[in-house]
């Protein structure tokens, strides 16, 4: 499977301000930014990231996901801590 493939399903299926998918075919990474983000915890973001890519997973085109689901807040706050 693609990237541009599950950023494609990410930004169809959820209200996402922004998305960014890296990976090498079977084992992708995910950070997410979205406004639907606010009020949930860590496990419920991801929970959120994880249904729309469920088929992909039970059919192993993704073998193992991992995800950063940000508010637009927190995004900027975890990038602000990252500039050197």
């Amino acid at each position: 499977m693609e990237t541009s493939e599950i950023k494609a399903v990410l930004m169809k299926a959820l209200t996402l301000d922004k998305a960014q998918v890296s990976g090498d075919g079977s084992h992708f990474q995910v950070i997410a930014i979205s406004e639907q983000f606010v009020g949930m915890s860590r496990v419920k973001k991801q929970q959120t990231i994880y249904g729309p890519l469920m088929e992909y997973i039970a059919d192993n085109r993704i073998h193992s996901l991992s995800i950063k689901a940000y508010t637009p807040e927190e995004w900027q706050q975890d990038r602000n801590l990252h500039i050197f």
